[in-house]
């Protein structure tokens, strides 16, 4: 039987309005595995109506992904991955598979289009247009920096007052947007181990509260049964001290800034790495969210590419470094807009440590 649906009371929408206006596609399935309930946005992406999907198999309609399922109730999600519809074409989208609460074995299917700021590519995949430019930006910046030393140099000299201090500072700016530029251009794996995520995100924190975040509250909400992660250390702290700069420059205009730290563990989530390859699972979370008022729309699937800002005075520099320590770790970083009242989430999710 489907799950009652609840009647408007007070004026107050019921199941049935508020399911349908539902910002994601969703389809809910009952123990045996057939399909009760689609939303408007299902429908559009599978190019079927709800009335044709209702009591079919979930795999006549929708076959989902190859994933291993967990067997303890959490459902599982896989991250941009190709799912061949039976009525439609091929979608490429997030998956995400819920237990719906006392409900024993009725599940909650959404969809999320995989828009490209949040696909990962691994680093056996970026190509030979990646690495030219990779290589380019190294020559470059090399090649700047030793005229820019001399300019330097001469400047001093001069001994001219404010002009040249003003000369010297733009040299020292532009030097130090050389260095940034530079940490793009290290191919170099990094080294990985098993480690402690919670002694690096209170160092990070400890950080932020001390500088760049001075006077805010980070509040957190930490999983305290996580296992150890495969990291390497200074790129995590790295990505942390970064995600929380960005997020005291998100809500700096904001009357009551929150700042919120959270870590948990995700049950069957993965990601494809390669064709080929054997999709990797990553159940380490670790987010940071903010009040703030989120990136322009129109820059969301630029989000983590490098000289892409939401500010006027942003380089553009912060997220696409860490979009980069991420993959190099085989993680995926992640921008959304989601809670009510609705919150900026910056999503970290990295593999685990062998056992």
């Amino acid at each position: 039987m489907p799950l009652p649906p609840e009647p408007a009371r007070h004026g107050r929408p019921g199941f049935a309005a508020l399911f349908a206006a539902l910002p994601v596609a969703v389809i809910v399935v009952d123990p045996d595995d057939r399909i009760v309930h689609a939303n408007a946005l299902a429908e559009q992406l599978l190019n079927l109506s709800e009335r044709l999907m209702v009591g079919q198999p979930l795999i006549a309609i929708l076959p989902p992904p190859e994933a291993p399922r967990s067997r303890d109730g959490h459902g599982f999600a896989v991250y941009d991955t190709v799912i061949a519809t039976r009525h439609g074409p091929k979608i490429r989208a997030d998956f995400v598979e819920a237990q719906v609460p006392d409900h024993p074995g009725w599940r909650a299917i959404t969809l999320h289009s995989a828009g490209p700021s949040r696909r990962l590519a691994h680093a056996s995949e970026r190509g030979a247009g990646a690495r030219a430019a990779v290589g380019a930006a190294a020559m470059l910046a090399h090649e700047i920096k030793n005229p820019l030393s001399g300019i330097r140099g001469a400047a001093q000299l001069l001994n001219g007052g404010e002009l040249t201090t003003l000369i010297t500072t733009e040299v020292d700016r532009i030097a130090a947007l050389i260095d940034r530029m530079q940490d793009f251009s290290d191919t170099r794996p990094l080294p990985l181990g098993a480690e402690n995520i919670y002694p690096l995100l209170g160092h990070a924190r400890g950080v932020a509260l001390a500088g760049f975040a001075r006077g805010i509250v980070i509040e957190e909400r930490f999983d305290p049964s996580l296992p150890l992660a495969r990291i390497n250390r200074d790129a995590l702290l790295q990505i942390v001290i970064n995600l929380l700069k960005n997020a005291r420059e998100a809500v700096r205009a904001q009357r009551n800034p929150r700042i919120v730290l959270t870590t948990a563990y995700r049950h069957g989530m993965s990601v494809n790495i390669g064709a080929g390859q054997e999709r990797l699972p990553l159940p380490i979370e670790i987010c940071v969210i903010d009040n703030g008022p989120g990136a322009p729309p129109d820059i969301v699937d630029h989000l983590f590419d490098p000289f892409v800002s939401g500010r006027r005075e942003g380089q553009g520099l912060g997220l696409a470094l860490v979009d980069k320590l991420a993959r190099d770790m085989n993680g995926l970083i992640q921008y959304a807009r989601e809670g009510s009242p609705e919150m900026t989430v910056l999503r970290l999710l990295l593999p685990r440590a062998q056992a």
